[in-house]
């Protein structure tokens, strides 16, 4: 995979820039179902004053963020910018075959673009290729679809992911004393998943030269699954495990639910998505560190995008991937001590969401007030 950076992108900037494109304003009722129509998206007769049919197509249930973060303001942008427009909405829930279903229903009912978050990157190319054959745009949401037929990518810097969770993990595996040569068992992002990939690269891109050794590893995001695995390291390799290189918040709880199961003294663990059950996990001290990209800045831009190419605009880009228009986030770690700077500041999680009473003495503690 190529990537082209053209200009940097912060993600607190998001909002910002997005609105500045299209000043339009709210949208119809969602449609609760798998579905949307077909037709040339670029069509004379599509337009934002009689609006159209929207398709947003996410991946799976099990990450918080989909549900609570990503279709909400995807939702909430899309009404800003098109009053008419409907959005309808479906979740593959870790099913490409169902995913690829999905997309048909909403070609059928006629959606005009179609913004597919993939639960597989390959498979999902069947999408793209029916899409397009239909003259309907589609934009890749966090995962890249491998298909060249791609209309436009909106995602994060994954390598940086990768590179934030290594260099955090080494830093404290060096300020804990750890010796190089210690080992890390590994629990990566599913294979199909191109983000995964890349996060993967940028965390070996760190922790190997460190000298640090890695154990085992696994590719998947299923939580149980992680567990399993995690669990059986830990029963291989006992106190040989000095941390866990998790890509995920959802792998990096399972892993700690292994080794509290174990009666395993905790040991430095990395996460990606800042899910609450995260960020409290980081003030417990428990999960060491996670990875924030602004799931609002991301949903909005795909929002803006979305309508720009259902309407026949050119979408604005700062990257490009293999040879299409990209936009590329930047991710910010997330410790006890960037918590307040991060999901608190951009309003993702309320203090008294954090600071529940079982968090109380935690939050205090850490000055999360």
């Amino acid at each position: 995979m190529k990537i082209t950076i053209r200009g940097p992108w912060l993600a607190a900037a998001t909002a910002a820039i997005v609105f500045a494109g299209l000043g339009l304003t709210a949208c119809a009722p969602e449609s609760s179902g798998p579905g949307a129509t077909s037709g040339p998206s670029q069509s004379s007769g599509v337009s934002t004053a009689t609006g159209f049919k929207v398709g947003l197509l996410l991946p799976d249930e099990t990450s918080t963020r989909y549900e609570t973060q990503d279709r909400p303001d995807f939702k909430a942008a899309l009404t800003q910018l098109c009053p008419q427009c409907e959005l309808v909405y479906a979740n593959a829930n870790q099913d490409a075959a169902k995913q690829q279903q999905q997309a048909e229903s909403m070609l059928t009912q006629g959606v005009k673009v179609l913004v597919v978050d993939p639960w597989d990157g390959v498979a999902a190319a069947s999408i793209v290729d029916e899409a397009s054959s239909q003259g309907v745009p589609v934009v890749a949401y966090d995962r890249l679809i491998k298909s060249p037929k791609l209309s436009f990518i909106i995602s994060n810097n994954y390598e940086k992911v990768g590179e934030l969770q290594g260099q955090a993990l080494v830093e404290k595996l060096k300020k804990d004393g750890v010796p190089a040569g210690s080992g890390i068992v590994m629990i990566n992002g599913a294979s199909t998943d191109n983000n995964a990939v890349n996060i993967r690269k940028g965390a070996l891109g760190v922790i190997e030269p460190a000298g640090y050794k890695v154990l085992s590893h696994l590719e998947t995001w299923d939580g149980p699954t992680a567990q399993k695995f995690a669990a059986s390291q830990i029963a291989k390799f006992g106190n040989k495990i000095t941390a866990f290189y998790t890509a995920n918040d959802g792998n990096a709880q399972a892993a700690i639910s292994a080794m509290n199961a174990a009666g395993m003294k905790l040991v430095p663990t990395t996460g990606l998505d800042a899910t609450l059950a995260s960020v409290q996990s980081i003030l417990a001290g428990q999960q060491y560190m996670s990875v924030y990209n602004s799931f609002n800045g991301e949903a909005t831009k795909a929002a803006q995008v979305a309508v720009q190419l259902a309407t026949g605009q050119t979408p604005q880009s700062t990257d490009t991937i293999d040879s299409i228009p990209a936009f590329l986030q930047q991710p910010l770690p997330v410790t006890v001590d960037t918590i307040m700077s991060t999901v608190v500041k951009d309003g993702v999680y309320k203090i008294s969401e954090i600071c529940t009473p079982n968090f109380a003495a935690a939050c205090t503690a850490h000055g999360i007030k």
